[in-house]
């Protein structure tokens, strides 16, 4: 029989990003607030500290900060019919484990989306004609506008103190920021970072084919900074050490760094780790969500009810926990009926390499997460798509993360892969090659979807989520027509540039990390025969079930998708505290 806790008034599922704005919200808001983890505490204080931290075999190699694959993962196949096989060794993608998430060992690029890609399909048919969008393609408007999130997205650049440069400050253009973006109440917390010289090379190729180069947007802050919590970041030393670390020198924003610490001194929020929640709790009716049970570091079963529902885990885990809880109508690709698991999509992420000529030095071991130089004039939004033949575009970036011995020690094609031939090309590359990244856009179709495995279980033998997905010919296209634009950036500022064309039956390959930025399943939307959750991340046949993250893209653009993440976490909780509190039900 199970434990019995003591009923809150909310039950957080998982703490990442979300987690901590949600309980922050919640909890000043007067509300009793429990946080599940399953896994253990991190803190900087003690997970990120140096040397220990900057290790690149322990956590660049072995993924110390990543989900153990061995007790729990996934199943991924490319197409309905095939037989899925599980994700056993990290590659293209990056599961977080523990507190903080990935939002812990993110690089920390920080986009706005561009408010047309917030009405992606209305944009798209109102530009080309209503039979643009292709069959088999499922294009969907959010349910919220870009004027509706903008202060939520200002919110969130402040929590983080974002380093960058505004191009649109209150309608007025400014010279040096992103000429696409829209209109911003305030300009950034902080300076931009200083660029690396592959970053500043990257810009003058730019600059010189007529394109717009500006400074990326970046949670890695530029100087000692103070957000509105009153929690303190120092500034980046640009040691290198971003993705797949904690940051020792509490310069990226994670919740850790930017609001754990007020809420863990907070007497009505309470953080409970190695809490695996494995159902989500309703009534009979399956109405109204009771609370959640999860398996505690005994294995014990314990009842946490609540009042109130949220969501909080890595966008696939949220999508698994509502299947697992058969909540919702899981989505069926050939009846095309059912909203959960429908539209999972992800990100095209391809890149140029660019060799400079001998002499250049790079010095590329100095480097940030998330600085550098991106421009946005081939991204969805930003340029004419006749006669292409895809719908899409990418967000385009020069960003040195650091090169690091293991992982980032480019070498010229036809180069030797081992022994001192290599040895010979990696001295010769690593001083004059960098890379221009291409984050591209990936739509939702009807064969993309997540569901139950009905084979694989995880170490509590329940059923492991199933992926199925596969690149289609459109974003193998974007990612063609991308590439061949940055080419001609490359031989512009004297380097020769090496990449491949894709085939445009060109698979998905799981080996080969791309990004973590996996969307969709629970998708939000106007329409609950296309969506899982209504505009304020509230679950449409469970009015205090409510679900945040990624999983409720509708399609992904090219940008990183933290940044919305963030900012739709806190105008929903902001709608849950002014509407649902006073008066419980559905808010549209």
């Amino acid at each position: 029989m199970a434990i019995q806790k003591e009923r809150v008034n909310v039950v957080l599922v998982g703490f990442g990003w979300t987690g901590a704005i949600f309980g922050e919200q919640l909890t000043a808001a007067g509300q009793t607030v429990v946080a599940l983890e399953r896994g253990h505490m991190q803190q900087t204080s003690t997970d990120a500290k140096f040397p220990q931290v900057a290790d690149e075999l322990n956590y660049g190699v072995r993924g110390k900060l990543f989900q153990p694959l061995a007790k729990d993962s996934l199943t991924i196949r490319h197409d309905v019919g095939h037989t899925a096989v599980p994700y056993r060794q990290y590659g293209s993608f990056l599961l977080g484990n523990s507190v903080g998430g990935a939002g812990l060992h993110w690089n920390g690029m920080f986009y706005r989306y561009l408010p047309n890609q917030l009405r992606l399909k209305s944009f798209y048919e109102e530009k080309y004609g209503k039979g643009i969008v292709p069959e088999g393609m499922y294009l969907q408007d959010y349910p919220v506008s870009y004027e509706e999130l903008e202060p939520y997205f200002a919110k969130f650049e402040e929590v983080c103190g974002v380093s960058g440069q505004a191009g649109n400050l209150k309608g007025v253009k400014l010279k040096g920021g992103n000429p696409f973006e829209g209109w911003r109440s305030t300009e950034f917390p902080n300076k931009p970072l200083i660029n690396s010289y592959a970053s500043e090379l990257f810009r003058k190729g730019c600059e010189e084919l007529g394109y717009s180069p500006y400074p990326a947007p970046a949670a890695n802050a530029s100087a000692p900074y103070t957000n509105q919590y009153g929690v303190r970041l120092g500034p980046c030393n640009y040691c290198g050490f971003c993705e797949k670390f904690a940051c020792y020198n509490y310069s990226k924003a994670s919740p850790q760094t930017t609001i754990l610490p007020v809420l863990l001194q907070r007497q009505n929020f309470e953080l409970r780790t190695n809490a695996n929640v494995v159902k989500i709790n309703t009534d009979s009716e399956k109405k109204i969500a009771t609370g959640v049970t999860y398996v505690d570091g005994q294995g014990r079963e314990v009842f946490q009810p609540a009042d109130i529902v949220i969501l909080n885990a890595f966008a696939i885990h949220n999508v698994r926990l509502l299947l697992l809880s058969k909540i919702g109508q899981p989505y069926d690709p050939v009846s095309q009926t059912g909203t959960l698991g429908r539209s999972y999509a992800y990100q095209r992420d391809v890149s140029i390499k660019v060799v400079m000529p001998a002499g250049t030095k790079l010095n590329t071991f100095i480097g940030t997460g998330a600085g550098g130089v991106a421009m946005d004039n081939f991204n969805e939004t930003t340029f004419d798509h006749s006669g292409l033949g895809f719908l899409g575009g990418a967000s385009i970036r020069t960003s040195i993360h650091g090169g690091r011995p293991i992982q980032q020690t480019p070498t010229e094609a036809g180069s030797a892969k081992w022994g001192s031939g290599w040895k010979k090309a990696t001295q010769e590359g690593y001083q004059r090659i960098f890379s221009i990244g291409i984050s591209g856009s990936v739509m939702s179709y009807r064969n993309a979807y997540l569901d139950l495995d009905p084979t694989y279980t995880d170490n509590l033998g329940l059923p492991l989520l199933r992926m199925t997905f596969n690149w289609h010919a459109n974003e193998n296209k974007v990612a063609n027509y991308l590439m061949n634009k940055m080419a001609f950036v490359g031989r512009a500022l004297g380097g020769k540039v090496e990449y491949e064309d894709f085939a445009l039956d060109a698979p998905y390959d799981t080996r080969k990390y791309q990004s973590t930025h996996n969307t969709g399943g629970a998708i939000m939307g106007d329409d609950p025969s296309t969506s899982v959750v209504n505009k304020y991340l509230q679950h449409w046949d469970v009015h205090n079930l409510f679900v945040s993250g990624a999983s409720a893209f509708p399609q992904n653009v090219g940008y990183n998708p933290t940044a919305l993440v963030g900012a739709l976490a806190y105008f929903s909780v902001s709608n849950i505290v002014e509407k649902y509190l006073p008066k419980p039900g559905m808010m549209v």
